[in-house]
């Protein structure tokens, strides 16, 4: 545990934390724009693309809350 804890350290967590942040908000913005190109380029509902966008800020904006009346 000695090599590990050498490793890894207070700010290799922390950038591991934003860039997963980060990672998600953008598949998350892709997905909504992936969705609405395909309504307004092929005229179709893709549902599934909708749900993913939905969920992810839905999920981020009930944490953020969370957070906000706990902290």
């Amino acid at each position: 545990m000695r090599i590990l804890g050498r490793l890894v350290d207070e700010r290799f967590l922390e950038h591991r934390r934003r860039s997963t942040s980060v990672a998600g908000m953008v598949a998350a913005a892709l997905s909504l724009l992936l969705f609405e190109f395909h309504l307004l380029v092929h005229h179709q509902y893709r549902w599934e693309l909708f749900a993913v966008g939905v969920t992810f800020v839905a999920v981020k904006l009930a944490i953020l809350l969370f957070y906000r009346l706990t902290d």
